[in-house]
């Protein structure tokens, strides 16, 4: 089975990996491993470490106000490697106790796009979501996504191929993009495929965005069993992404990350309850370095998944609560579907999330004659293309309002406060807090101007 596995090595071979101008590998950090072949092709990525944000906070839990340090001293570090099946249970049990820097061994389960469902023709085309989205609104107050980077977490772009989908030029920011290693490639120029739909449907409320480019899911191990781990790239694409963040200045950061992906089995997990777990382990470190790219001005995005109880792809197989992981954590915005009449989409999963209990947060437009990038006649579907969209009118939002001035966390809280409640009063399962309102956030957007003014 392809594992990760938590070290925590001296303070100063903690700060080497951190710093991005010096090179280090697998054995640098973890040599001699016992019964652990380490993937040398995986360089090591730094942990952050939580911690109460207030005095006297509890140490051990993560469902309160967190900081989180990359100092050298309380950083951790994860590597890459794979444990014989038959070794499992005994080496997981024996490790900690032969190599005391070792501090914990995590599943590193495979990841998919976002399941779509097929049969149903689309509701609606594209334009029908920017008159949704209040387009014209948008650009009145300024809100069109220029300078913002918004980074696409999936299986590639293709800049060309988007651009002429929408009929104008697309920005691509090719110096802050990245792959793992194991995948080839030029930044916009990968094939044309579920990457490109998320490109696309991100631009329409944010049409002057820069485009980062994050191909995690063209990564692909030789030799592999469904085990093929790949979460671990995601982990270092987001340690990347916290460097473009950090790189910023303070008075303009902006980064919104659009996830349209997520974990389908627990077959290719540690059991919940296992320290190792995935699915329902906020300290996983996917969940933690997710968290700490939040806390440091990220706007993330994670679709809520295709496991709706009325059209269920097949492939679902977590029987109950389908939003796992990070698709549910507390400090992302987890995204349902609704098509453009209105109407919740039947294969939008359904909460409580397993990170968090109010997931999804919200819905958003899907299934709609969009990018065609899919097929010419295939709808932009699944909650794979609602994330997007209401990534898009994030990125517009911040381009007049950086994260220094409106939280990850408060902008969080006005899209839930602004979104038009639907189903039950309130909160429900089915539509999170409502349907993203446009018109609610540039309304409650002047309301927050004018009483800073």
């Amino acid at each position: 089975m392809r594992v990760l596995i938590q070290l925590r090595p001296s303070p100063d071979l903690v700060a080497a990996v951190t710093d991005p101008s010096v090179p280090s590998s697998a054995s640098d950090v973890a040599d001699d491993l016992p019964g652990i072949v380490l993937d040398h092709s995986y360089a090591p990525v730094t942990v952050p470490h939580p911690m109460p944000a207030v005095p006297g906070g509890d140490p051990l839990s993560l469902n309160q106000p967190l900081v989180f340090s990359m100092a050298p001293q309380d950083a951790s570090v994860v590597v890459r490697g794979e444990i014989a099946d038959d070794e499992l249970t005994s080496r997981i049990a024996l490790l900690p106790a032969t190599r005391r820097d070792v501090v914990a061994i995590y599943a590193d389960p495979a990841i998919e796009t976002t399941l779509t469902c097929a049969g149903d023709p689309p509701v609606g085309d594209w334009h029908d979501v920017e008159r949704l989205l209040r387009l014209p609104d948008l650009a009145a107050e300024g809100l069109d996504g220029s300078g913002v980077p918004l980074a696409v977490i999936d299986t590639g772009i293709n800049a060309a191929y988007v651009s002429t989908a929408r009929g104008r030029e697309v920005r691509l920011d090719h110096e802050r993009s990245w792959n793992p290693k194991s995948v080839s490639g030029t930044p916009g120029d990968y094939a044309v495929d579920h990457g490109s739909m998320c490109a696309f449907d991100a631009l329409i409320a944010a049409p002057n965005a820069s485009l980062v480019d994050v191909p995690v899911l063209l990564s692909r191990r030789r030799g592999g069993s469904t085990l093929d781990g790949l979460l671990s790239d995601a982990i270092a694409a987001y340690a990347h992404l916290r460097e473009v963040l950090d790189a910023q200045p303070a008075e303009s950061r902006a980064l919104v990350v659009t996830n349209s992906w997520g974990s389908f089995s627990p077959r290719w997990d540690f059991p919940p309850g296992h320290p190792g777990n995935y699915s329902d382990n906020p300290a996983h470190p996917f969940n933690l370095i997710v968290g700490s790219l939040a806390e440091a001005g990220a706007d993330i995005l994670f679709a809520a998944g295709n496991c709706g109880t009325q059209c269920r792809d097949s492939r679902c197989a977590y029987p109950d609560r389908p939003i796992v992981g990070a698709n549910s954590h507390p400090r992302a915005l987890s995204i349902g579907g609704i098509d453009t009449g209105g109407t919740r989409v039947g294969y939008s999963s359904q909460g409580p999330g397993r990170l968090a209990a109010r997931k999804p947060d919200l819905c958003a437009y899907t299934h709609f004659t969009g990018s065609g990038a899919l097929g010419d006649t295939e709808p932009d579907s699944g909650t794979s293309a609602a994330c997007p969209v209401a990534a898009g009118l994030v990125a517009a939002v911040r381009t007049r309002w950086p994260s220094t001035t409106l939280s990850p966390a408060q902008l969080r809280t006005l899209l839930r406060r602004t979104a038009d409640d639907r189903s039950a009063v309130g909160y429900d399962h089915d539509y999170g807090y409502g349907v993203l309102d446009a018109a609610g956030v540039i309304a409650a957007l002047r309301r927050r101007a004018a009483k800073a003014a």
